[in-house]
């Protein structure tokens, strides 16, 4: 049986609060210009929010060969 009581030492961890800002900014700034080149595409939609309310073209289908 073991009886120690000793836990292991947590590594301290330093940080450097200049450079986290300024991949925080970068990261920012990458979304924003995804987010403006995905929302070129909505341009691209040719309906409306009811869809294509036309008529449908539909026929009655004739039996060839009979």
């Amino acid at each position: 049986m073991c009886f120690s009581a000793s836990k292991p030492k947590t590594p301290q961890y330093i940080t450097n609060p200049g450079a986290d800002a300024d991949q925080t900014q970068a990261n920012t700034a990458e979304q924003r210009r995804r987010a403006q080149l995905a929302g070129g595409q909505s341009s691209t939609l040719l309906t409306g929010s009811q869809g294509d309310t036309s008529a449908a073209v539909t026929g009655k289908k004739t039996l060839l060969g009979a």
